[in-house]
């Protein structure tokens, strides 16, 4: 069992985090903001597969003011992601916005900054700082201490207005240089961290980058939202949070697949037939173990832990529960029947 950092306790929309509350699956939008309709279709699809916060980019006015049409039409809370213009911030926090993604000291106009903390004050909407290896002030070196000294920078200005609704990110796309800034951060810093490793590539690379540097982090206990930062579609970015929280067992009612590698006794699609499940249960919340294996080899007798699965024949499968065979089913009947069962436990 993973002995968690403690921290403060921040509300995001209906909402918390920190303290010991689950880790929340956090994503972002590709789309154009302004583009309501794009936009909510996207945010809902991420739903159904788990995503617990999103965030959109807030580029221009139009932008912002899109935020309370979108928020009508959603689940999870709303996060807008606002560089250096205050009044983005302004607009979008007072089109309802559940948090902002915001560095203070971006932004040289001291009054705006506090007009946005007394507006966050009086919406209670939590802000979130962000600092990555990649963006630090020119000149300095590119290290662990220099990031937190950064963070520590943005955090002084909030603190200062007597402002501690805080989340904050410390990302970098080296695994190492971002282990040993969560560490610094999470011993520096009393307020939620969201983890991630920034800009860690496309589906494959980032894919595993992203998760050796993830499964670090939250190893230690460190984390209370989480990304995945692919160069992908971002519904990949919520699959593969899920699969690590689940590794780690930091996430409930999350199912369990296995699957063979083909080989010469496969007499079925079993490639095709296994992204369909797969594809399936990760709109499924249930805590069960579903195998998918090509042959009566790999079938009951290796999977015989699985709750549910599916032994492949010659156009035909078995359906076995708990490693005793059920029934004999034809190949195209296979997802059908297994979607049946798994609705039924």
């Amino acid at each position: 069992m993973i002995k968690r950092n403690e921290t403060r306790v921040v509300k995001i929309g209906d909402r918390y985090i920190g303290g010991d509350n689950p880790i929340l699956i956090q994503s972002m939008t590709n789309t154009k903001t302004k583009d309501v309709e794009g936009t909510v279709k996207q945010i809902l699809e991420l739903e159904k597969l788990g995503c617990d916060i999103i965030r959109v980019a807030v580029l221009d006015k139009t932008d912002a003011y899109s935020i309370g049409e979108i928020k009508k039409q959603i689940h999870i809370p709303l996060v807008a992601d606002i560089h250096f213009d205050p009044e983005l911030a302004i607009i979008a926090i007072k089109q309802g916005v559940d948090k902002i993604r915001l560095n203070p000291g971006n932004i040289r106009d001291k009054k705006k900054i506090t007009e946005i903390v007394n507006l966050c004050k009086e919406y209670d909407i939590p802000i979130r700082i962000g600092v990555n290896a990649g963006s630090l002030p020119k000149g300095w070196a590119v290290n662990a201490e220099n990031m937190v000294k950064a963070a520590k920078g943005h955090i002084d200005i909030l603190e200062e207005l007597d402002f501690h609704n805080i989340v904050l990110s410390i990302k970098a796309s080296n695994c190492d240089l971002a282990v040993e800034a969560y560490k610094l951060a999470a011993e520096a810093f009393p307020y939620p961290l969201h983890v991630g490793i920034t800009e860690a590539g496309t589906e494959f690379k980032g894919l595993i980058t992203s998760s050796i540097g993830l499964y670090r982090i939250l190893s230690l206990g460190i984390g209370n939202t989480i990304r995945v930062s692919l160069t992908a579609d971002p519904t990949l970015e919520v699959k593969a949070a899920k699969d690590i929280l689940k590794e780690l067992k930091l996430k409930n009612n999350v199912p369990v697949i296995t699957s063979c590698p083909t080989c010469g006794r496969t007499q079925i699609n079993l490639i095709n037939l296994a992204k369909q499940v797969e594809e399936y249960l990760y709109t499924v919340n249930k805590d069960i173990h579903v195998a998918v294996m090509g042959c009566i080899v790999n079938g009951p007798g290796e999977a015989r832990e699985a709750d549910l699965g599916i032994a492949g024949g010659k156009g035909e499968a078995l359906i076995f529960k708990k490693g005793e065979v059920v029934r004999k089913i034809d190949e195209d009947k296979i997802i059908e029947e297994l979607e049946k069962e798994i609705d039924s436990m």
